[in-house]
């Protein structure tokens, strides 16, 4: 069985993280979305408001939802993970992405790690974007799913 990982902090879950995970599973057998449990992050969702989020847009059957702390490695080792998945953006992103792809191959050379393109519709998407232009009174519809759109609103009572 191949079995990835695609860990971050999702917050929120947006299209663009959607549209990988979706490509991701025509490759693996099995998808794994970890999120980081990251107390130094001020999210604007708790860890366990974006496990729910990501489990009401999960559509695909081979897709689990966990979480983890520590070393990205040491959590897919122990869930016999082969590879980590990561989506790129831009450039900027390839140069942060190879850095910690090298030092999880230090880490554990036993792992992987695939670069999935961002579809070019998504290519200028980042949780931070969406919570910025949301916070300032921009629209973020067809960006991210309903439900999380719905969820934005409740959080900052619109």
């Amino acid at each position: 069985m191949r079995r990835a990982i695609y860990p971050g902090t999702f917050d929120p879950i947006t299209n663009g993280h959607l549209d990988i995970i979706e490509r991701s599973t025509r490759v693996f057998d099995e998808v794994i979305i970890a999120l980081l449990m990251n107390i130094e992050k001020k999210p604007m969702f708790s860890i366990q408001e974006r496990v729910e989020m990501i489990q009401q847009v999960n559509r695909w059957k081979h897709v689990k939802v966990d979480t983890f702390q520590g070393l990205l490695v040491h959590y897919a080792v122990s869930q016999k993970a082969q590879v980590i998945v990561r989506g790129i953006r831009a450039v900027s992103d390839y140069e942060y992405e190879l850095q910690m792809a090298l030092m999880n191959r230090r880490l554990e050379p036993s792992l992987e790690t695939v670069f999935m393109m961002s579809a070019e519709e998504y290519s200028h998407l980042s949780s931070s974007l969406i919570k910025e232009v949301f916070v300032l009174g921009g629209s973020i519809t067809g960006l991210v799913p309903q439900v999380v759109e719905e969820r934005m609103r409740s959080k900052l009572g619109r």
